[in-house]
């Protein structure tokens, strides 16, 4: 394996069309690599974690596009399988605030695609490498058959390393509400760190306090759970500690991939300070785990300010916490 990771990011990938309003006033769309779990690997190679993509990609040009992507922010590319199906591609649509709202064109998409029979027949068995934690989430969870190959996966893993799980929900492609639901709820109870941003919480527990639904998840054994908010602080609990963080006020360009920043930013600090485990976790006093979420809201104030999903890399941030 070219890259020995330390950490395994599985999930969609896919081309972000982004509006850019033309000099006589007419929109255009310009595509940038994107998808949540796509964006998660580039801000972990880019804060020089080692990380490996698991996902299948398309031959088709978008395909090379997001191959190229990965390269160029240094991922190990050893778990991606190739096919020939096109990329999934996914409208954007920004309002004034640049809140992204989305819609998918991924009916027979190369990622959402993924079956255990791709994973098992691949050329590497279908076998994670030892001591790399997992990373999955947003609507890799929700469509099929690539929810059922990873939400198995996952589960398998439960127990044998690093589990990280980013609902990131995306409610326009949830066609099965309570199937959705019991889903995340399986996976947010093995996993060793969660972290949701409000309207994630909304809508997996609509009814349920953001702050009740993830203590829940540290009653069921989650080391660490994260609740972002937007421009609200963010914050963060484990069983023994807990702190918040005033994110930075930055000019806004758009919010595309700002929370897959972030996510990527908290496991970079933690990998680097040698604390991505649940006994490293669970030692955290509330000053370290406020010193994170700094960092990590550092990175997602970086994004922000560019358009489209746009990691930092190491030398836009200070040192990790």
């Amino acid at each position: 394996m070219s890259v020995d990771p330390a950490i395994v990011v599985a999930g969609d990938a896919l081309i972000d069309f982004e509006p850019v309003r033309l000099p006589e006033g007419d929109v255009a769309y310009r595509p940038h690599c994107g998808g949540s779990c796509l964006n998660v690997a580039i801000g972990l190679g880019r804060l020089d974690v080692p990380v490996q993509f698991l996902a299948r990609i398309s031959s088709d040009h978008f395909g090379r596009m997001l191959r190229a992507h990965l390269a160029e922010s240094g991922v190990g590319t050893d778990l991606v399988l190739e096919t020939d199906d096109l990329t999934t591609l996914a409208m954007v649509h920004l309002s004034e605030g640049g809140q992204p709202s989305y819609s998918f064109h991924a009916s027979g998409a190369a990622d959402r695609g993924l079956t255990r029979a791709h994973l098992s027949e691949s050329s590497w068995g279908g076998i994670l490498p030892d001591g790399a934690a997992l990373h999955i989430g947003s609507i890799a969870l929700a469509m099929e058959p690539q929810a059922s190959t990873l939400t198995e996966l996952f589960l398998a893993e439960a127990g044998r390393r690093v589990l990280t799980l980013d609902p990131n929900v995306r409610t326009s492609l949830v066609t099965d509400h309570d199937t959705f639901v019991a889903r995340i709820q399986s996976l947010a109870r093995v996993s060793t760190i969660v972290k949701c941003s409000d309207e994630d919480c909304a809508a997996i527990a609509p009814d349920t306090p953001p702050e009740h639904l993830l203590h829940g998840w540290l009653e069921d054994g989650v080391a660490l759970v994260v609740l972002t908010e937007g421009a609200k602080p963010v914050r963060a609990w484990t069983r023994s500690a807990s702190a918040s963080h005033q994110p930075p006020a930055v000019p806004v360009a758009d919010t595309i991939g700002a929370g897959d920043s972030f996510m990527a930013a908290l496991l970079a600090d933690l990998h680097h300070t040698g604390r991505l485990s649940a006994d490293a976790l669970g030692a955290l006093d509330d000053a370290a785990l406020e010193a994170i979420l700094a960092w990590a809201a550092t990175a997602a104030a970086h994004t922000v300010q560019h358009a489209g999903a746009n990691p930092p890399w190491t030398s836009d941030l200070p040192g990790p916490a």
